[in-house]
């Protein structure tokens, strides 16, 4: 894909625009169709480069997807078939998913496949220790890290896998969905406190769908509290029809545009019940200031006084982007704390978020694992995506508001999670015109 740059000029966003299917619970459904013995018709009306890299994938190990009006119909592979398979090398092009890659890891050591697991982009440089070493030590032989291709071979068995709660939920996730293909029961023992720990729970919820029940309980090892989830040893069976609700975390970029916006957006499609862990922005916006409301179906914010607040973004890093926009933009000083696993994303979105808002003339710099900005007028001025799809629509919502127009450079990055984004942006009243670079 040619590089583009897309040229902003200031122009307040409002209006009413529709969530896209969510990532991370489609990502979960489509594995879990696949795995399957029988049929699943999903309803996943947007896709993007990341779920197309997880259908590839499924597809490369020997499920048939298709596409229909409602989204995607799953055949999965048969258990019968999985044992029958030949052991070959088949490459699986993760592209620069990284919840491909760490959901399918432990799911190939499950079905005992020989595999070769392949990326783009910083993809190789995101690690995969301590799940890494846990596979090995039940069973799984891997080549080195960091290196693609990654070898998969060997068949992990079951038993207890140890994980600290301060790394990757999704660890956890591949885990607990390769559970229902392996011999024996699976406990996974994570120590708290559990960040991200909402996406664990969309897992749970995941499994529960297709028949799978996951038990949590909380118990002590050596004085130290851990999370402990037994995995029930049943098989996964299709629900026949799921549904891929609407995403918070790509709504939130619209959501924050309503924060800096006397109209206000509203966006439609999103559960207010929702386990989604980005339904957290309602709440981080209300904080900074903004005027928010819910109905069943759709959530909006509009502009009221805003202002600067301390935050604890742990369980939320994915919302760290949409709402610095608007600190930038606010009175006062904010505090993102708890952020360092910001610099194993796309891009290290500590230095990349901070970046931007450098680059347009606003003030942010790096504590530590604190990101801290000074809001204030944005003047306008030119901004490298750094081929990460959430800096490019950070920097996107700040030029709504600036006082000055903005370039993006490598805005089609946007592809990864959000492929209209340019087009829903140009739908709320923004100004764009877009060049190939």
């Amino acid at each position: 894909m040619s590089d583009v740059s897309v040229s902003i000029f200031p122009r307040e966003l409002s209006g009413t625009v529709a969530a896209v299917a969510s990532k991370s619970v489609a990502h979960r459904l489509i594995l879990l169709a696949a795995l399957t013995d029988g049929t699943t018709d999903i309803d996943c009306t947007t896709t993007s480069d990341d779920i197309e890299a997880t259908i590839s994938c499924v597809r490369a190990l020997g499920a048939i997807v298709s596409r229909t009006h409602l989204g995607l119909r799953v055949v999965g592979i048969p258990a019968t078939r999985r044992r029958e398979l030949p052991r070959r090398a088949t490459p699986l092009d993760c592209g620069e998913s990284g919840t491909t890659l760490r959901f399918l890891l432990p799911i190939v050591a499950a079905l005992g496949e020989d595999v070769e697991l392949v990326g783009h982009g910083r993809l190789s440089e995101r690690p995969l220790s301590p799940l890494y070493e846990e596979l090995v030590r039940h069973g799984a032989e891997l080549s080195g890290q960091g290196i693609f291709p990654l070898e998969v071979s060997g068949t992990i068995c079951g038993g207890t896998f140890r994980l600290p709660g301060d790394v990757s939920s999704q660890f956890v996730s591949g885990l607990l969905m390769a559970a229902p293909l392996v011999d024996g029961p699976v406990k996974v023992l994570v120590s708290e406190p559990v960040e991200s720990f909402p996406y664990i729970t969309l897992t749970i919820r995941a499994l529960a769908a297709f028949g799978v029940a996951v038990e949590q309980t909380h118990i002590s090892i050596d004085g130290e509290p851990h999370l402990c989830l037994d995995v029930a040893q049943s098989p996964l069976v299709s629900p026949g029809a799921i549904q891929v609700e609407g995403d918070w975390s790509n709504a939130a970029f619209w959501l924050a545009a309503g924060a800096l916006s006397q109209g206000g957006v509203e966006v439609t499609g999103l559960d207010s019940t929702s386990t989604q862990g980005d339904r957290a922005v309602m709440a981080a916006l209300t904080l900074l200031g903004a005027r928010v409301s819910r109905t069943r179906g759709s959530a909006s914010c509009r502009h009221e006084r805003l202002h600067g607040i301390e935050l604890d973004v742990a369980d939320i890093p994915d919302l760290v982007p949409p709402l610095a926009a608007v600190a930038a933009c606010s009175d006062g000083v904010t505090r993102m704390r708890n952020a360092g696993r910001l610099r194993l994303k796309e891009s290290d979105r500590l230095a990349s978020v901070s970046a931007a808002i450098n680059d347009m003339g606003g003030q942010a710099h790096v504590e530590d694992d604190c990101l801290v900005i000074t809001g204030g007028a944005l003047a306008g001025g030119t901004v490298d995506a750094a081929n990460d799809h959430r800096i490019a629509m950070m920097a996107a919502v700040m030029a709504s508001h600036a006082q000055g127009p903005v370039q993006i450079r490598g805005a089609q990055c946007v592809a990864k999670s959000y492929p209209a984004f340019w087009d829903d942006y140009e739908l709320l009243g923004g100004s764009i015109e877009k060049t190939e670079e």
